[in-house]
């Protein structure tokens, strides 16, 4: 089956030539020209990956990225902008996009990040089942980038219930429910899973999650983790993301059975 991209950008002279570029990879792409419109289809369609212009005519293209993310899109999200400046990709990569490219651009390296975020990313980033497909349920409302502090006291965690990752098929699981991870979410999980109970440093995670050749803020890496951290408690996790000040992060089970 046909990976599904979802084109939203309102400038004929690139959507119309990138459209016919990813068909002829194999793809099946659907365009919009405008924010609202994509948020609404991606509340009634199951998409793998968003190519995002931020310069829409209606609403900026990071309120988008903000509000499919709560929503409960998880596939990947790639930022395509003439805004370059450092400030700009830190903060797309802050609300939630994976990956972030400078117009102009050449269409051979905006094809290889497709693929690269279509290999990491999961299958089909639906909407959560209890979306409204009527769209009668407004999600017009801001929202701030989740907060990195202490989150407010929540259910206790279930017995038993810590995190199980299947790296194979790229799924996240507590207590059997399947978690909803955004593309860099899983990887981050998967790399403190893979050494579970030790750290993982900071310098590791931005080497191995966004790349060697990385120049950006690392902030990013602390507010994907708090975004983690909070859809682990969300799910009444036993398992959860410690900081090690200064040196990474470790993944810990809180309960296990006698």
């Amino acid at each position: 089956m046909a990976h599904r991209i979802l084109l939203v950008e309102d400038d004929d002279g690139i959507a119309l030539p990138l459209t016919r570029a990813l068909t002829r990879e194999g793809y099946s792409v659907q365009r919009e020209a405008a924010g609202e419109p994509a948020v609404l289809r991606l509340r009634q369609e199951a998409v793998d990956l968003i190519i995002l212009d931020l310069g829409l005519p209606d609403i900026d293209g990071l309120d988008v990225c903000r509000r499919v993310r709560e929503n409960g899109f998880a596939g990947a999200v790639l930022i395509l902008t003439a805004r370059g400046a450092e400030i700009d990709r830190v903060v797309g990569l802050d609300v939630g996009a994976d990956d972030y490219m400078a117009k102009p651009f050449g269409l051979a390296e905006l094809l290889a990040r497709v693929r690269a975020l279509l290999r990491r990313g999961q299958p089909c980033g639906a909407a959560p089942a209890d979306s409204n497909p009527s769209g009668a349920q407004s999600s017009s409302a801001a929202a701030p980038v989740p907060d990195l502090g202490p989150a407010e006291p929540g259910p206790a965690p279930r017995e038993d219930s810590w995190v199980s990752v299947d790296t194979n098929a790229r799924q996240a699981f507590v207590g059997g429910v399947e978690l909803p991870l955004t593309a860099k979410e899983f990887d981050v999980l998967a790399l403190v899973d893979a050494e579970r109970g030790a750290v993982v440093t900071r310098e590791d995670l931005m080497d191995q999650v966004w790349d060697v050749n990385w120049f950006g803020s690392t902030k990013t890496l602390d507010v994907t983790m708090g975004r983690l951290r909070h859809k682990l408690e969300a799910a009444r996790c036993s398992s959860q993301i410690v900081t090690v000040r200064g040196v990474g992060f470790r993944l810990e089970d809180l309960i296990r059975s006698a």
